[in-house]
């Protein structure tokens, strides 16, 4: 399935700084950064489940936010970009 992943992360301090790297490590595991706190990933469900588990387990829930929104497959038909970022094909090969 693909799956947009977006956050919030309180940094006001070290901790939440620190938080905030460890989201986004999360998150850069599993799929690819389109913008500065979002990313798109390819998962099956046990993947979708480890990592919602590891972004919980580093997050703040009380100060933080995480969502996760499921696309509609097959993305190119419902995906319009504009600007400096192209869309890309995550199933396609990484290296040009």
């Amino acid at each position: 399935m693909e799956i947009l992943v977006a956050y919030d992360v309180a940094t006001d301090d070290s901790a939440g700084r620190r938080r905030l790297r460890r989201v986004a490590q999360a998150c850069e595991a599993y799929g690819q950064r389109v913008q500065k706190s979002v990313f798109e990933c390819v998962l099956s469900d046990a993947d979708l489940e480890l990592l919602i588990s590891r972004l919980r387990g580093e997050m703040d829930e009380t100060t933080d936010s995480v969502r996760i929104y499921r696309l509609r497959e097959p993305l190119s038909r419902h995906l319009q970009t504009f600007g400096v970022q192209q869309p890309f094909d995550q199933r396609g090969p990484l290296v040009f």
